[in-house]
């Protein structure tokens, strides 16, 4: 994000899990949180076409530019009180939306801190310390009526942890929360820290409170961006913010059950070592490339080489993985400096099923701003168009929100008028509303408009 630090066959196994957890998918998918035209409709072209919701019209109090017929409404902000006497902290990124039943929905946002900055209040009991107080990285959840989006509580639901950049939501309904931090005691801007960090997570939901934090060390300790959950096999897939990182995968023992450990593995693209097209068109746009994966071991990487070694044993480079999301067959991720230009790029990823090899393809590439600049988090909307939030490095910073339609056409959704950047874009259980948050000062807007069908 802004700041860095230095499938398998249907089995009977898989069937139990598809069995077991098809009412939990059914309603994420309704949610948006995945979409239901997903990858099948990201592979054909749009009917007639689409061009985008036409131009943009000046925001009154000067946040954010939407269409003709959009609305935005902020719900929670930086120094809003919080039920558990805290207060919303800053730098919001990666969300997740769930539905909670009972007329509720849950937003769980990341919070992008590091030990320097303020957590909005004590941390009463989290992961890592800092000269003997919790750090101040974690995540809040706000509860809404999901009618009325009035806002119900809003508490600190993990503590203790270092720069939370993005995650992604399971089947189970939890949070995967991703720490954008391999650091640790001895290590660089490990000052004072008593715990290596760079884990991934899990916040339930439905949690009222602070809850324990456990981190899943079988996942993989790099620098963490992103996790989408495969609802057919339990697989998560994990992107890393490095410019020569790799896409992993993480195959638990028991799918749902990520404490329960497994095999963390790198993905290598047959006859392509490198994604990045920084010297060349070495991955073609909409051309398919058979995927196999290769174990990795010593997965807590306390030397952070975890990427390097998995490079050595072939695994395909890749230009930034940020944003990642599951759409009905398949995997999307935002490559955010890839490309020719090194605007960015999206790969697309598809799991095969009965036997059949695992598939990737460069599905967009940036070829000018005005297309994206920097995509950095991703997700999958109900219609099957793809929504990008910007995330330039530039002295005047002009971020979008970007749709990507199911033929690979690029529009703007919007456009913020703060110097910040804007993340974790996520739609509400009936589709109507995007949430997303604006990083610095925290601000988590619902936008509603006439989203395309």
């Amino acid at each position: 994000m802004t700041e860095t630090l230095p499938a398998a066959a249907i089995t009977p196994s898989r069937r139990r899990f598809l069995g077991a957890t098809a009412t939990a998918f059914a309603a994420l998918a309704a949610s948006g949180c995945m979409t239901r035209g997903g990858a099948s409709a990201a592979a054909r072209p749009a009917p007639g076409g689409f061009a985008g919701y036409g131009a943009l019209r000046p925001d009154p109090a000067g946040l954010i530019d939407l269409p003709e017929g959009f609305s935005y409404r902020v719900i929670s902000r930086l120094g809003d009180a919080m039920d558990d006497g805290g207060t919303v902290p800053d730098r919001a990124d990666g969300m997740g939306c769930f539905d909670l039943g009972n007329g509720e929905i849950a937003l769980v946002r990341n919070h992008e801190l590091q030990p320097r900055h303020d957590a909005g209040g004590p941390i009463a009991k989290g992961f890592g310390k800092r000269n003997g107080t919790f750090v101040s990285g974690g995540t809040t959840t706000i509860v809404l009526d999901a009618a009325t989006l009035q806002v119900k509580r809003q508490f600190r639901s993990l503590g203790g942890t270092i720069r939370n950049c993005s995650g992604g939501v399971t089947p189970w309904g939890s949070w995967l929360t991703c720490e954008e931090a391999p650091t640790g005691p001895g290590q660089p801007y490990g000052d004072g820290l008593e715990q290596n960090h760079g884990w991934v997570f899990e916040v339930p939901a439905s949690a009222r409170g602070l809850v324990d934090a456990v981190p899943l060390t079988a996942m993989g300790r790099f620098n963490h961006e992103a996790a989408a959950v495969d609802p057919a096999t339990g697989i998560v897939y994990q992107t890393e913010d490095r410019d020569d990182g790799v896409l992993y995968r993480f195959v638990p023992k028991v799918p749902g059950k990520l404490a329960e450990g497994g095999r963390l593995q790198a993905m290598v693209i047959e006859g392509l070592a490198d994604t990045r097209n920084w010297t060349g068109a070495a991955m073609e746009v909409g051309k398919p490339y058979r995927v196999s994966w290769v174990d990795l071991d010593e997965v807590e990487a306390p030397k952070d080489d975890l990427r390097q070694r998995a490079a050595a044993k072939g695994a395909a480079l890749v230009a930034r993985g940020e944003g990642l999301h599951m759409g009905e067959n398949a995997v999307f991720a935002c490559c955010t400096s890839g490309g020719a230009k090194q605007l960015g790029q999206i790969l697309k990823l598809t799991p095969g099923l009965a036997g059949a090899p695992d598939m990737v393809e460069l599905f967009f590439e940036s070829e000018s701003t005005e297309q994206f600049n920097y995509g950095d988090n991703l997700c999958v909307a109900p219609s099957g168009h793809l929504i990008v939030c910007e995330d330039q490095y530039t002295d005047v910073v002009d971020n979008h929100i970007r749709g990507i339609t199911p033929a690979g056409e690029a529009y703007t959704l919007a456009k913020l008028m703060a110097q910040t950047e804007l993340a974790g874009g996520c739609f509400s259980p009936d589709g109507k509303i995007l949430f997303v948050n604006v990083y610095s000062p925290t601000a988590t807007l619902a936008i509603t408009g006439p989203w395309a069908a």
